[in-house]
C-alpha cells in the first residue's frame, strides 16, 4: 500500500502472552521482522497483577509501539481472543461505546487496552492471523519463551506496594476511602 506516493514497509509481528496463575504475574513478548531487510527485533516485559488475555493484547500493543511509521503489518498470534477482536469485534465495540451491544451496561473487558490498540492501529494496514500455540511455529514458540521468561521474572520479584485504600476491580484502580488526614471533619 502507498501513502503519499511512497510504499509503506511490510513487517511481520509475532506475539504471545503468558501468566503464572490467571490472574497473577504475567509476561508478554513480540518479534518484529522486516522481510525486505532481514532485520528483526524482539522485546518482552510483564506485570505483577494481570491476566493472560491482558498480556496477549499488551504484546500486540508493544509490538506496534516499536514501529517507527505506518506499515503494512501481518500479525501472528495464538490468541483467538486477540485475532477475533481485531478482525471482527472491535468495530462493533466502538460503535456501541466499547460495549458488546447497544444495550450492554458494562464496557468490554480490557477496554483500556483495546482503546490503546485501536489508536495504534490507525496509521497501519493490518492482517491478523491465528496460529496454533505450542505447535512448532518457530516465531510463536520464541514469543512464548520470551513471555514465559518475563512472567517468571516478574513472579520472582516483589510487587510494588499499593496504598491500603486502593483496590483493583476489573483492571481498574479505585480509592475505597480517603486517608484519615484527608477526610472531612464535619
Amino acid at each position: 500500500m502507498e501513502i503519499g506516493g511512497a510504499k509503506r514497509p511490510s513487517v511481520k509481528l509475532f506475539t504471545d502472552g503468558a501468566c503464572v496463575g490467571n490472574p497473577g504475574p504475567g509476561g508478554w513478548g513480540f518479534i518484529l521482522k522486516h522481510p525486505s531487510t532481514g532485520r528483526s527485533k524482539e522485546r518482552s516485559g510483564g506485570e505483577h497483577d494481570t491476566t493472560n488475555n491482558r498480556m496477549e493484547i499488551t504484546a500486540v500493543i508493544r509490538g506496534l509501539e516499536a514501529l517507527k511509521g505506518p506499515c503494512d503489518i501481518e500479525l501472528f498470534s495464538d490468541s483467538e481472543y486477540v485475532v477475533n477482536a481485531i478482525t471482527e469485534w472491535m468495530a462493533k465495540w466502538k460503535l456501541f461505546g466499547w460495549k458488546r451491544s447497544a444495550n450492554a451496561k458494562n464496557q468490554v473487558r480490557n477496554v483500556d487496552l483495546w482503546v490503546r490498540l485501536d489508536e495504534l492501529l490507525r496509521p497501519h494496514a493490518l492482517k491478523a492471523n491465528w496460529v496454533r500455540g505450542h505447535a512448532g511455529h518457530l516465531e510463536n514458540e520464541r514469543c512464548d519463551v520470551l513471555a514465559s521468561a518475563a512472567a517468571a521474572k516478574i513472579a520472582a520479584s516483589r510487587a510494588p506496594a499499593r496504598p491500603a485504600n486502593v483496590n483493583k476491580v476489573d483492571g481498574n484502580l479505585f480509592v475505597t476511602s480517603l486517608p484519615n488526614d484527608m477526610e472531612d471533619d464535619e
